[in-house]
């Protein structure tokens, strides 16, 4: 019994460990907000905290994109990508640039947790298991950059675009500079990769039913369409909540709470924290002084989102802002979740090797992190 007891318990406390880092954002923001509310006590300006249109849209889309996985959607197009490429570089491009283009329209982390196993499952199949920390490195850099681009790209655009009231056409031309030279980087540094002749195996997976397909990408349609503006965010939030209540339940399930409850913790900490006069005093003062550098430096050590929602309490330089916590989810694993993901799958895969990953991963994002910062300050000279 003491033995089996004592089997049991490093496996208890390693799902707790899991539970707690997949959830470290959270779990801080939950804490932030509650420590807040002890000086600013609760009354009807609570309620102006929170941005419904953002919330009701990244629901949606978090759902409709549940739906598409749940009937194997990306892994099946994914999969006939890349098995037409035959040599390692162009096996490693596919599998970027798939989660590069990808995280416009699942979000990184979404992305990354439908991709990364396809590429271990590729890598592993044409016996170059030693390439998977450098492919995972690029997922994971191609994920936390390749939604900056769209609204609707990344949950940080959504929640600014709406909070700002940013015009369509401004957001593409802000982001398209630093959107163009990540997409150089990102190449570039894939050529690097030897063209080794490969055969690579792609798991089987049928094709998933057209009728669901379409129907999920209109539903997908009208998801973005509450980003933009084109009719109440209550009449698509009862449309693609009901047609996925009828024809996919289980999306509805699937959908990523933790991030909307995220969400919400920060907007009660940012809204309590603005209403702190001090406090809203000096935050003002530090993010005038540069709002990129400030807002890029933000999320290495409380990540992306919540940079987001807590510096845009304090500025009104939304072209800088929007470029930091687009950038900025590059640098150390917990400037983005999506980093956090791609490390826990690396660990996972192949535990003896998680320091050389993250000296991998560090040498790439903070290279990348120079480089954009500097293309964010051109950037600023335009915006």
């Amino acid at each position: 019994m003491d033995d089996n007891n004592s089997a049991v318990r490093p496996a208890r406390r390693h799902r707790i460990l899991a539970f707690f880092t997949d959830h470290a954002v959270l779990f801080i923001a939950i804490v932030a907000a509650a420590v807040t509310c002890f000086f600013v006590p609760f009354d009807a300006g609570y309620a102006d905290y929170f941005d419904a249109d953002t919330l009701a849209c990244l629901f949606c889309t978090l759902a409709v994109v549940a739906a598409l996985k749940i009937r194997g959607f990306f892994v099946w197009l994914a999969g006939r990508i890349v098995a037409k490429f035959g040599n390692l570089r162009r096996v490693t491009l596919a599998l970027v640039f798939i989660t590069y283009f990808g995280s416009m329209i699942m979000a990184n982390d979404m992305a990354l947790i439908t991709f990364l196993p396809l590429g271990y499952y590729v890598l592993d199949s044409c016996g170059n298991r030693k390439s998977m920390a450098f492919t995972f490195v690029m997922q994971n850099v191609a994920a936390n950059l390749g939604g900056m681009l769209t609204p609707f790209g990344n949950p940080q655009n959504l929640y600014l675009y709406s909070y700002y009231s940013i015009p369509a056409g401004e957001f593409f031309a802000i982001m398209a500079l630093p959107f163009a030279a990540a997409l150089l980087l990102i190449f570039g540094t894939c050529m690097l990769v030897k063209p080794v002749p490969v055969a690579p195996v792609v798991p089987p997976s049928p094709a998933p039913p057209l009728w669901r397909t379409i129907v999920y990408f209109v539903l997908f349609v009208i998801s973005v369409m509450i980003v933009f503006g084109l009719f109440p965010f209550y009449i698509g939030l009862a449309v693609v909540a009901a047609a996925l209540l009828v024809i996919e339940p289980r999306a509805l399930l699937r959908v990523d709470y933790g991030l909307l409850l995220t969400f919400c913790a920060f907007f009660v900490f940012s809204g309590n924290l603005s209403r702190i006069s001090a406090v809203a005093e000096a935050l003002s003062a530090v993010v005038a002084f540069s709002p990129l550098l400030v807002g890029t430096a933000s999320c290495q050590v409380i990540s992306n989102v919540p940079s987001a929602v807590l510096l845009s309490r304090f500025t009104s330089d939304y072209a800088n802002l929007l470029v930091a916590v687009n950038i900025g989810g590059l640098g150390t694993p917990i400037a983005s979740l999506a980093s956090l993901i791609t490390l826990g799958e690396y660990r996972r895969r192949d535990p003896a090797g998680t320091g050389r990953y993250l000296a991998l991963f560090s040498l790439i994002n903070f290279s990348y992190l120079a480089v954009l910062i500097g293309v964010g300050f051109l950037n600023g000279l335009i915006f």
